[in-house]
């Protein structure tokens, strides 16, 4: 059963199997219903699956709310942040539904790739094991791998800073830049995301898994990724507001780049990929001035801001 905030987008996939807004020529599984009814949706639910963009969040948690049946754990698959908050959706989830097991899915999961049966693998991110490996012999397919993994802060973070990090892949190919510009600039976005994973108490290996690495290659290298595109448009020299207004989808690190910056400075880490970002997406910078203040940074050690190794 999936919701649909429109009676009539829930109709068509209902009646045609297809959603033809969002994903166009795709034939969608026969068993498959929807419903603009939220109790309809969540009222018999064994498991909830949340992919609201961060915006609407919140609003659609206490919207459904009232009809979750106590035990009924809760998945996100929003990778951003609550902008007036700088909360993470599996905070919000706790606040709102309280007493739930909550956890995250994330991964290198392109929905057009995912949706026509490519293969792929993703992560599901709870601290309660035996409810994640229940999670995930649900959702395992011959088609889709699931993983499991106890650390949700870190999966989490790392989904919300590798959309961040796509709008400045973007920026790079739209500038015309080459390979060697775009391998770096993921390369040090991995080490702002590392630093953030491990200042907020996340595991380091997440920042080489599936949830980590993984996503920020495909959202930062393909051209189906809604936040590279925006990026590539910026690079390329439109304007936000032109790029927003054709944009049928939600491309999170637009909305989540300012809070992320936010949250790391209260944990003392600094981003300066994102933060020149959150400059380029606010009007306050070109992305030719970006480039150039990240460039004209002082030299330092490839692992400036990671704590100290000690080598026998």
């Amino acid at each position: 059963m999936i919701w649909a905030r429109r009676s009539e987008l829930a109709a068509a996939i209902s009646t045609s199997r297809s959603n033809p807004d969002y994903l166009p020529g795709v034939v969608l599984p026969a068993g498959l219903r929807a419903t603009a009814s939220e109790a309809e949706a969540v009222g018999d639910a064994s498991i909830i699956v949340m992919a609201v963009p961060s915006h609407g969040f919140r609003q659609v948690v206490r919207r459904i709310a009232p009809f979750v049946a106590p035990g009924v754990p809760v998945l996100s698959l929003s990778k951003g942040l609550e902008r007036e908050t700088n909360a993470r959706m599996t905070e919000v989830i706790r606040q709102e539904l309280p007493g739930r097991a909550v956890g995250v899915l994330s991964g290198p999961n392109l929905a057009r790739e995912v949706a026509a049966g490519q293969p792929a693998a993703t992560v599901v991110a709870m601290s309660d094991e035996a409810i994640a490996q229940d999670v995930q012999a649900l959702l395992h397919t011959e088609r889709l791998r699931i993983y499991t993994n106890p650390d949700v802060v870190g999966c989490e973070v790392a989904g919300v800073t590798k959309n961040v990090l796509a709008l400045a892949a973007g920026m790079s190919v739209g500038m015309g830049l080459g390979d060697s510009s775009l391998a770096a600039l993921v390369t040090r976005g991995l080490a702002e995301m590392g630093r953030l994973v491990v200042a907020m108490g996340g595991d380091p290996m997440t920042i080489a898994s599936l949830a980590g690495v993984g996503d920020l290659v495909a959202t930062c290298t393909s051209p189906l990724s809604r936040n590279r595109s925006v990026g590539v448009a910026l690079g390329s020299g439109r304007s936000m507001s032109e790029v927003l207004h054709e944009m049928r989808m939600v491309a999170e690190g637009v909305k989540s780049a300012q809070p992320l910056v936010a949250m790391a400075a209260s944990y003392g880490v600094e981003m300066p990929i994102g933060e020149q970002v959150v400059a380029v997406v606010d009007g306050t910078c070109t992305v030719l001035a970006a480039l150039t203040s990240l460039m004209a940074r002082t030299a330092k050690s490839e692992f400036w801001g990671v704590p100290a190794q000690r080598h026998p």
